[in-house]
């Protein structure tokens, strides 16, 4: 599926594979890494995620069961349904710009994790903006770059943006991988190459964050590769297991929510 704008193609859409995106075309240039190459034509019915690049939708779970959510490994027709829920996405194509409309149906009370997982083509020296001193909730596989121990049992230890890490910059290969996420932070730009593109999105009501993998050849262990996440998601955790009282969104009493991610591009 290809969503078009006056000026060519904006997104493309693979429908039979989870609905991932494949390609996102703004300013000028693909902003979608393609993978590693580690599969290829449809995940559907797969048990294991395998990461195929591009955007997957993850619901209701990034991290835990199952991994990277319900949706990535069955196919989409407009709607998909997972645990309960329907979910519904409506592609807008701009000068430029992209704007997907979200509507979720399910049982009041019901909670989830969403994140649109996307997966960025950048070469090291990409550089991630957001918010200075924005709480950023770092995850254990990036405990042997910090300057103090990591709590026994933690799930995630906070510090304000960039950290320590300094992870607004996507450097050169070094044997690092590194989870995290921007707390309350609905807006990410990132800068690669003579372009940036932003994301921001919208859910009023509902906590809205950004998730970040700067993956520079730590992941996975045996056959690493580099890839470079930055994920709008509706939560401040990755595993819905783990979530806290406000930390997952939560489907209010008409039984139905809407939210918009947009996207832009320029030069730089």
């Amino acid at each position: 599926m290809v969503i078009s704008h006056a000026g060519g193609r904006i997104v493309t859409v693979d429908p039979a594979d989870g609905g991932r995106w494949t390609s996102l075309q703004l300013a000028g240039r693909e902003w979608l890494w393609a993978g590693p190459g580690l599969v290829t034509g449809s995940r559907s019915c797969l048990a294991t995620f395998i990461d195929g690049g591009g955007v997957d939708e993850c619901f209701p779970t990034v991290r835990g069961t199952p991994d990277h959510g319900g949706l990535w490994n069955q196919p989409w027709d407009g709607t998909v349904e997972y645990g309960g829920a329907v979910l519904n996405r409506a592609f807008t194509a701009g000068t430029d710009t992209l704007t997907v409309d979200y509507h979720l149906e399910a049982a009041p009370g019901y909670q989830f994790i969403w994140a649109a997982h996307a997966l960025l083509e950048c070469v090291a020296g990409a550089v991630i903006s957001a918010p200075p001193g924005t709480e950023c909730r770092l995850y254990p596989e990036a405990a042997k770059g910090l300057p103090w121990a990591w709590p026994a049992d933690a799930p995630w230890v906070a510090s304000a943006w960039p950290t320590p890490l300094d992870l607004s910059t996507y450097g050169p290969s070094d044997g690092t991988a590194a989870g995290a996420i921007l707390v309350d932070c609905p807006t990410v730009s990132v800068r690669d190459r003579g372009a940036e593109l932003t994301m921001t999105l919208s859910c009023p009501g509902q906590p809205v964050s950004t998730a970040l993998w700067r993956n520079q050849g730590g992941f996975p262990t045996e056959a690493p590769y580099r890839s470079l996440g930055v994920e709008p998601m509706l939560g401040r955790v990755f595993d819905l297991a783990s979530a806290g009282p406000d930390d997952a969104a939560v489907m209010p009493a008409s039984g139905e929510l809407t939210w918009r991610l947009t996207l832009s591009a320029k030069p730089v």
